[in-house]
């Protein structure tokens, strides 16, 4: 497996169309995606000291977060819509490689900030909503 450019790792988001066309979020500099995982403890007398683990049970989540400079962007302006609204959108993740990830997303932060001699910026966080999967 070679190496990936960051600059390819892109966040989009859907236009809400059947079939969904998923647009690039503008002006984005870094995005980064964790994905985590709830234990479930299933250790018992049998198990020799050891702490054993359920394969495939608990919580599973998906945290996008990502920061950039305002473009004005019709899907910057989508964003701060849901993030005002609390609505849950489909967003997908996309790799140089190809892979893209899909789910949907509840805009958890949308911070805006901007220096006198600046530009204007924002940094957003998502939480997953149900599952996301290869697209």
């Amino acid at each position: 497996m070679s190496a990936q450019k960051g600059s390819a790792f892109l966040l989009k988001i859907s236009d809400g169309g059947n079939p969904a066309t998923f647009r690039t979020v503008a002006g984005l500099r870094t995005t980064q995606m964790s994905v985590t995982g709830e234990t479930v403890v299933i250790t018992s007398k049998d198990s020799g000291g050891w702490r054993e683990l359920l394969s495939g049970a608990g919580v599973r989540a998906v945290s996008v977060s990502a920061a950039g400079l305002f473009l004005g962007s019709a899907a910057e302006a989508q964003i701060r819509a849901n993030a005002m609204n609390g609505t849950l959108d489909s967003y997908e993740l996309s790799f140089e490689d190809g892979e893209k990830l899909r789910g949907s997303f509840l805009v958890q932060r949308l911070d805006y900030a901007g220096d006198f001699n600046g530009e204007r910026n924002y940094t957003l966080q998502l939480e997953s909503s149900g599952e996301v999967s290869a697209a």
